[in-house]
């Protein structure tokens, strides 16, 4: 979900260049992977200059409303010297010339940052030589601008599109020059985002959009029952639903309906006669999940990160615990996938965020080699990590296999919300020891939590989950640290959900700063300052991520001097605030809140960030926002409940998303920096929570220990 981000040097650089009538074409290679000796770059994008001028961009990640495709192409188009309104963007299906497209972990800017660059400026380079050789003068005479090469001198030009096939004949540079961030023309600029106008009109495709002829339209009746299987069904009654064609067991705990429409195999589906076995979890309930958790509380850790010795640390000992539901990821467009089985090839049109994962599951599934099986990414409704299992893409190539025609699968909410998989519930141990002022000299967070990673059967080194050194990482400058994982069980099915580990760790240890800033009698703000205030780099095993207080403590200040933290806000009114660096980017905000009957009116909220450079602001004011709402839903309300092995919630009345006359106004400011970027589509939710909760105690003086606020 986050693999650390590994460097790549010149001559790491790798480049195939083709020239087959169509151009240039200038492939590039991206990092992936955990850290380790060697690095591996697989093809992940591609640029094509055609003799005509047309110069088309390939993005390889997808694209859920984070401005991918707009970001991704700005990268590649500053080093290229492009003029922005000549480039076409292309969305990329499954292959492996792409290496790991996988679209999560905040991942796709700052593990593509370095790669596209070198990627544009190697084409950049060539078309330099190409103009130079073609005019027969020193190459230092001429200048790549705004998608064209200069002949200063003569004041001659030639576009991109005259030198192509030139230039593809040419050796590629392996060491080429990149501009220095002073120089930028598109990277920093708000540029509008280029599938804004087709979303406008109405054009966009996302998966749920999409149709073909012949298509028909399927849903799934699933064992309610986690980990149940079916055991028989009778269809006579859905078959007498006008246009019902088709009912068949669909793997172990699923039976599909396929109709001529949507509503037609819905309704087929209700009269579907289907018994199930319960299987071994039927007694399941969330208070035995949660109990799962505090019998684990008693083993021992494994350690995430730790700095001198707590155990021999004196001074007056304070302890808290801290408890976090499972949740779901509830995005707007429920799951869906469209597949045509042809017998020797299967070809899908699929809302994912991992297009490799969907094409070899698939594969797999319906007796095919993945070359075999074309994945096509359309846009998705939100993602927020849910998008990144292939559930439905699996079943809609079984179905469309079952019957012979391309098929939709289209899951309801109810299906989206009870048959899904969760972010973890998780228990936290927090304690510190503090000094005669008030200050800690000791802190021991202890996260107690399933493994997402784990139960997909990819477990970490001595069983913590390899998100969770990154994902709960202290900033904080404190002379003894043990932050520690334990590991429990669980049969609810997990999944990586926006800011996975983070948001959770980020409630309990800002809330717990906090309670010993107030129990200390100290400014909370001043508080986080003065643990911030030497400047310490601090390294996270087995992740390639530096943490610098210094760079925490400057957003830090810029969310409170924007927030007027020092100044008295109008009565009724109550501020928070907290900080938190997940995903390699530093996030601190302010909410400001009044209490009406009891509950929180959140008013404002101010958001600081370093996420290095900024590829495009405009993009970066929307992301923070999304974040912000997101997680303030979450913090209000957002719970899975079970009972008798079977998710309760099942759709929005009951797991109820934030309304729009209960949005707060959110503002953005980012700390200038020419540092690589980093990630920002999860940073921002982190915060919110502990900064919320924080609020309410400077309103109330009442600490909130569990989430959701409202039960």
């Amino acid at each position: 979900m986050s693999p650390g981000v590994l460097g790549m040097n010149r001559r790491e650089f790798v480049a195939a260049g083709v020239a087959a009538g169509a151009g240039l074409v200038v492939g590039f290679y991206l990092p992936h992977g955990a850290k380790s000796s060697q690095q591996v770059f697989s093809p992940n994008a591609y640029l094509r200059i055609t003799p005509e001028n047309k110069i088309t961009i390939v993005v390889a990640r997808s694209e859920m409303g984070q401005g991918v495709r707009t970001a991704l192409p700005m990268i590649l188009a500053e080093e290229l010297e492009a003029d922005w309104k000549q480039i076409e963007i292309e969305q990329a299906g499954a292959s492996t010339l792409y290496g790991d497209q996988t679209t999560g972990g905040s991942a796709s800017v700052r593990t593509t940052w370095d790669p596209m660059r070198r990627a544009g400026a190697a084409a950049r380079e060539m078309l330099i030589s190409a103009a130079a050789l073609t005019w027969g003068v020193p190459r230092s005479s001429c200048a790549a601008q705004n998608g064209n090469i200069l002949h200063g001198a003569s004041k001659r030009q030639l576009s991109y599109g005259e030198l192509a096939l030139k230039a593809a004949a040419l050796p590629i540079p392996t060491d080429v020059p990149l501009k220095q961030s002073k120089d930028y023309k598109i990277v920093g600029q708000r540029l509008a985002r280029v599938d804004t106008p087709s979303k406008v009109k109405g054009e966009a495709v996302f998966g749920i959009d999409f149709r073909m002829p012949g298509m028909k339209y399927a849903v799934l009746s699933r064992c309610p029952t986690i980990g149940g299987k079916l055991q028989s069904f009778d269809d006579k009654e859905s078959k007498k639903i006008a246009g019902v064609s088709y009912a068949g067991k669909i793997g172990d705990s699923a039976v599909a309906v396929v109709a001529d429409s949507v509503w037609g195999a819905m309704e087929g589906r209700r009269l579907l006669n289907v018994n199930w076995d319960d299987g071994p979890n039927k007694d399941l309930n969330t208070a035995a999940a949660m109990e799962s958790l505090k019998q684990a509380a008693a083993k021992k850790g494994a350690s995430l990160y730790s700095v001198g010795d707590v155990s021999k640390a004196a001074g007056r000992r304070v302890s808290a615990e801290f408890q976090l539901p499972f949740m779901a990821h509830a995005p707007m467009e429920p799951g869906n996938c469209t597949a045509h089985f042809q017998g020797s090839k299967c070809e899908l049109w699929a809302p994912t965020q991992v297009p490799q994962d969907c094409r070899d599951a698939v594969a797999q599934a319906v007796g095919l080699d993945p070359d075999q099986v074309k994945v096509n990414v359309t846009l998705m409704g939100g993602g927020f990590g849910r998008r990144l299992e292939h559930d439905y893409a699996v079943e809609a190539a079984q179905v469309s296999k079952a019957v012979q025609a391309p098929v939709k699968v289209i899951w309801t909410r109810e299906d989206d919300m009870r048959s899904s998989t969760y972010r973890p519930a998780s228990l936290h141990q927090l304690s510190a020891v503090v000094d005669g002022a008030g200050w800690p000299v000791a802190f021991t967070h202890r996260i107690v939590a399933p493994s997402i990673s784990g139960q997909k059967g990819q477990p970490g080194p001595n069983g913590i989950d390899p998100d969770l050194p990154d994902e709960a990482a202290l900033v904080y400058a404190l002379p003894n640290v043990a932050l520690e994982y334990v590991l429990a069980e669980t049969p609810v099915p997990l999944g990586w959900m926006r800011s996975v580990y983070a948001l959770q760790a980020a409630f309990a240890s800002e809330s717990f700063i906090d309670e010993l800033a107030a129990a200390a009698g100290k400014d909370p703000l001043e508080y986080r300052l003065h643990m911030l205030s030497k400047d310490k780099d601090q390294d996270i095993p087995f992740f390639a991520t530096t943490w610098h207080t210094a760079r925490m403590r400057a957003v830090l200040q810029l969310a409170a001097d924007k927030a007027g933290w020092k100044n008295p806000l109008p009565g009724g009114r109550f501020r928070g605030i907290a900080c938190f660096a997940c995903f390699s980017s530093y996030v601190a905000e302010v909410v400001e809140i009044s209490m009406e009957n009891d509950t929180p009116r959140v008013h404002r909220v101010v958001a600081a960030v370093d996420c290095g450079q900024v590829v495009n602001p405009s993009i970066l004011e929307q992301q923070i926002p999304g974040g912000v709402v997101y997680a303030l839903s979450n913090a209000l309300r957002a719970k899975i409940t079970i009972e008798k092995g079977r998710v309760v919630q099942g759709n929005f009345d009951d797991y109820p998303p934030l309304r729009m006359e209960e949005t707060p106004l959110v503002e953005v400011y980012a700390v200038p920096s020419t540092e690589p970027p980093t990630g920002i589509g999860e940073p921002s939710v982190p915060p919110l929570a502990p900064a919320l909760c924080n609020a309410i105690y400077a309103a109330t003086k009442k600490r909130i220990r569990a989430l959701p606020i409202l039960g």
